[in-house]
């Protein structure tokens, strides 16, 4: 599974992947038909330095937040603009960048009323509005509106974007929109201050790539998803559901964040009542799973140890008949999966040029243009990874040695999933009849006896 690099290395490895993530940035997704709705959200890094390499003062601009404000300047216009290249060079060039400990920005949802999301972990970002000229707009629209982060020239280097995602629900049946993941690197050693919006976002929290990336924080999220699944289900089946899929289990990370930032003015921040469950009880562990598992997912793949699929584990049910069938019916796609992430690496090494594996196709729009009917879209599912779209084979190998490989795991495993609950469901009313008639007959002797 490789070791864990150490803070240096994985700054060294972090300034690597943003120029290459700049310099090939993957394609946009198309919506599919009658799907026009597409949102953002903002990957906001930033590096916290070490106390032996401490800025001069924190509160000074940098040399590259000095040299943003000179190009942005009315008298610069005439001059070339630094490419974000040279932008990236000349930041990790620092002396408290390269010792420095790099972090991603989380959001903890407020409590809101008919929200299915609240209290999870998130990325800041929404839905685009039609006064956004981009999806890289809206993601950087958002994150000043949720968390008070401006990331403008003066504040941010904008980097590029991971791969985007068609979310879907009622197991991939459903497409609801198009997820846009966009990068952002913050210049500044300090913590940016913040402004939390409170019918969004109940704190923020800054947590250290390495405690994404360490195995001993990996744990899984039990989520209640019969009764959603079984509103889309009718008669018998849909009572069935509700009674025998009980909770879900998802891969997570168990968050340990290096500096929070609560929204002090939602009410019931500060407890009351004395009895209230809210004074008695310790807040519930941040776990990062489901889609924003998968975005970060996204970013994690491409560093050293390259561990993030190792570590992730594919959904399934905690009835442990439900678990055993979803085990056996997935066994082969599994070892199948496997076998394109190793031809992927393969591929990676083997390939004539990098234009070769950075060159993607995208979706042929005829395909696009085929009506709902017609159309396939991925499959997210419930609170899933996402996938590659539209592909082919190659293009999805050529993905997958990209560090994308995270988008194609669940293609193709919610159809094992809703076979399993059948099957499952099948044998559990062949148990209950086959019992039921035991029960008759032995009843039936013993009156007759």
């Amino acid at each position: 599974m490789g070791s864990q690099p150490s803070p240096d290395d994985l700054i060294t490895h972090l300034k690597h992947v943003l120029v290459e993530l700049n310099a090939h940035p993957y394609p946009n997704i198309p919506n599919p038909p009658e799907t026009p709705k597409r949102a953002s959200v903002a990957l906001i890094l930033r590096v916290q330095p070490n106390y032996s390499h401490w800025p001069v003062s924190s509160d000074q601009p940098s040399d590259l937040q000095s040299e943003q404000h000179r190009h942005s300047s009315p008298a610069s216009d005439a001059a070339p603009k630094p490419s974000v290249k040279d932008t990236l060079d000349t930041f990790f060039d620092q002396d408290w960048v390269k010792h420095g400990d790099p972090e991603l920005l989380f959001i903890k949802r407020a409590a809101r009323e008919g929200d299915k999301w609240n209290g999870h972990v998130a990325l800041p970002g929404g839905k685009r509005d039609p006064e956004d000229a981009s999806d890289q707009d809206t993601a950087a629209r958002e994150a000043l509106e949720e968390v008070g982060i401006d990331l403008n020239v003066h504040n941010a280097i904008p980097v590029g974007n991971l791969p985007q995602r068609v979310v879907t629900t009622s197991w991939g049946k459903v497409p609801l929109m198009v997820l846009c993941p966009y990068l952002y690197l913050l210049t500044a050693p300090a913590y940016p201050s913040q402004r939390l919006q409170p019918t969004e976002v109940a704190s923020t929290h800054w947590v250290p790539l390495r405690a994404l990336q360490a195995p001993g924080l990996r744990t899984h999220e039990h989520a209640d998803v019969s009764a959603r699944l079984a509103r889309s289900e009718l008669g018998i089946k849909r009572w069935f559901l509700q009674g025998m899929l009980s909770k879900m289990m998802f891969a997570a990370i168990r968050l340990v964040p290096a500096n929070s930032t609560y929204c002090a003015t939602i009410p019931g921040f500060v407890p009351e009542e004395v009895d209230s469950p809210a004074a008695k009880t310790q807040p519930p562990p941040l776990l990062l799973w489901g889609l924003t598992l998968g975005v970060v997912s996204d970013l994690l793949e491409h560093l050293p140890p390259h561990n993030a699929l190792e570590l992730w584990t594919y959904p399934t049910f905690t009835h442990y008949d439900v678990r055993a069938i979803m085990w056996a019916l997935s066994y082969r796609f599994r070892k199948q999966k496997a076998r394109e992430l190793s031809t992927a690496v393969e591929d990676t090494t083997t390939a004539g040029t990098e234009q070769e594996v950075t060159d993607l196709p995208v979706a042929p729009e005829e395909d696009l243009e085929k009506g709902k009917e017609g159309y396939k879209p991925g499959e997210v599912g419930i609170a899933g990874l996402g996938l590659g779209r539209h592909w082919g084979r190659t293009g999805r190998v050529k993905m997958m040695a990209r560090g994308a490989a995270v988008n194609s795991l669940l293609e193709g495993y919610y159809p094992i999933v809703r076979k399993a609950v059948a099957l499952a469901l099948v044998g559990r009313v062949t148990a209950i009849a086959v019992l039921a008639a035991w029960a008759f007959r032995f009843y039936h002797r013993r009156r007759v006896q």
